[in-house]
């Protein structure tokens, strides 16, 4: 119950008090004044209006006087009474509406029955106030500079896409993850980052070629020096000493390079088995295979094994990422768009950019691999 209802229900009683009080003492002044006991215990009733009987004494008409004067001054008592009353509930009536208008020392204002969430959250999202006055919209701020805008994945192909994704999901979900899983378990994890070792060292030639054809001499001669060091000290690169000398792990390719030619956007697309990718980076994969060491080998069975491996181990390393998935309610749009902005830095990663460190350390990390083309076991490609 609000404090104004309980104000209104004391005024309320006060008035009905004063009226009661005043009726009772009126019935009684008037009994006083016609009705007078005698010595004997008889009553000598007597009008305003009537003379006294002729037999009457004179002290019993001096006591009928006194009666109706104190009848008359207990009367007047009882209206000065009810008026008092009246007055105070008007008082009261007064001094209820200034504190209802006026706000307390936190801010809040008597009578309001909100509770302080719902008043911030008017504050925040609501159109006016308590007294009638909008409040402050900081959307329809002016002064405000405007807000970030991401830039939209270009997918005009998207519903293709879709269910491209949702068979790789299936092909990841029945086999590619409990293959990983079972790798990650059975496989120790110094010979997994050996195995991982292995395979990137294969691909720093690529890396070389495709950052001397962006006119990066220096970070082609650290990819050349990574994979010399690492092929002898390193016993095929299984270890990395090259790290350990602190010559810095880059990563290109050459869809990467067309980017930095002049293809700025391509539209994104979800390749099976491979997923995903831009339609530049298809032309760049065509590009990249004659440069892939594992392609030069002639034994399917060796070649096979080695792409099979290079697969699983890819998997395992992108174990570390399926917490970002989980719970995502698109998840096509949440791999689409955070490979598509991954990649734009990849192509623009020595230029500097506004907001660059806003990106997440996942977009960062030259380690996190995609599928190349020669990781794929098909002897025919």
């Amino acid at each position: 119950m609000s404090d104004g209802y309980t104000s209104r229900m004391t005024r309320i009683r006060l008035l009905a008090t004063a009226f009661v009080a005043l009726s009772l003492l009126s019935g009684c002044a008037h009994k006083a004044a016609v009705s007078e006991p005698k010595t004997d215990g008889t009553l000598v009733t007597a009008t305003a209006t009537d003379a006294a009987p002729s037999d009457m004494s004179e002290a019993e008409a001096m006591r009928i006087a006194a009666a109706t004067d104190r009848a008359a001054t207990e009367a007047a008592s009882a209206a000065n009474a009810a008026a008092e009353a009246a007055l105070n509930a008007a008082a009261l009536d007064a001094s209820d509406t200034a504190t209802t208008d006026a706000p307390a020392a936190d801010g809040t204002v008597e009578g309001d029955t909100r509770t302080d969430a719902e008043r911030d959250f008017d504050a925040l999202y609501g159109q006016q106030d308590v007294y009638g006055q909008d409040v402050y919209d900081p959307v329809a701020d002016s002064t405000l500079p405007p807000p970030a805008q991401q830039a939209a994945s270009y997918d005009p192909w998207e519903k293709f896409n879709r269910r491209v994704h949702r068979f790789n999901n299936a092909v990841d979900r029945r086999v590619a993850k409990p293959l990983a899983t079972a790798y990650v378990n059975v496989v120790p994890r110094p010979v997994r980052l050996g195995v991982g070792n292995f395979f990137n060292n294969l691909s720093q030639p690529v890396s070389a070629v495709n950052a001397l054809l962006q006119g990066k001499p220096k970070q082609a001669g650290q990819s050349m020096g990574r994979f010399l060091l690492n092929s002898t000290l390193g016993v095929a690169g299984i270890f990395d000493p090259a790290t350990a000398a602190r010559i810095p792990n880059k990563s290109e390719d050459f869809g990467q390079t067309l980017g930095v030619w002049g293809w700025k956007k391509s539209r994104y697309i979800e390749l099976p088995l491979f997923g995903p990718r831009t339609f530049r980076d298809i032309v760049g994969m065509a590009g990249d295979a004659p440069l892939s060491p594992i392609r030069q080998i002639e034994e399917d069975r060796v070649r096979v094994f080695l792409q099979g491996l290079q697969l699983v181990d890819l998997r395992a390393q992108l174990m570390s990422t399926d917490s970002f998935r989980e719970g995502a309610a698109d998840d096509y749009a949440l791999v689409r768009d955070a490979w598509m902005q991954r990649r734009q830095y990849q192509i623009q990663a020595d230029t500097p950019r506004e907001g660059e460190d806003a990106l997440p350390d996942y977009l960062k990390d030259e380690d996190n691999p995609t599928v190349p083309i020669d990781a794929m076991p098909s002897p025919d490609l």
